[in-house]
């Protein structure tokens, strides 16, 4: 059986922010796939996948893309599968072009779009697992548990404080 969630990305360097949606999705026991699919210097790669990724048993894609972005509303655009866009931070504007360029689909194709960088990697991965919870009562027990354990990982008074 095929993972149930993609990760694709535009490119190697996206990987430094993907890997952290991988990283959580593996913390929760979910399988997923990872992929380099460029909307613009691979895009019959792209086409390719996001034509045949619900054939293939994906359930959603997670796509991770800096600079113009356009690789998560690409992807949107060709499956109706769920799509979350994760803007990976660029050097040159500090990813808020990316996070514009994925923000901004016209109404009719969805991207779930997620914070910049890091965080936003991790989100679309806590994201991914809640709608794969829906229909998945371990799954859902696994998502509380983390839930439940990275609150108590908050301490109620600052260290060295009385």
């Amino acid at each position: 059986m095929t993972a149930p969630v993609a990760i694709i990305m535009g490119s190697q360097s996206d990987w430094d922010t993907m890997r952290h949606a991988a990283d959580t999705l593996a913390a929760l026991g979910i399988p997923c796939e990872k992929r380099i699919v460029s909307a613009h210097r691979t895009p019959d790669r792209l086409f390719a996948f996001a034509k045949g990724a619900k054939a293939a048993g994906f359930k959603i894609i997670i796509a991770g893309a800096g600079g113009a972005a356009h690789l998560p509303g690409m992807a949107a655009s060709l499956t109706e599968l769920p799509v979350f866009g994760v803007p990976v931070e660029s050097k040159a504007l500090s990813g808020v072009d990316s996070l514009y360029s994925i923000v901004q689909m016209p109404a009719g194709v969805p991207v779930g779009t997620l914070a910049i960088g890091k965080p936003g990697a991790i989100n679309a991965a806590l994201l991914a697992a809640s709608v794969l919870a829906l229909n998945d009562p371990d799954l859902s027990a696994r998502l509380a548990a983390w839930r439940k354990a990275q609150s108590e990982a908050v301490a109620e008074r600052p260290e060295g404080s009385a």
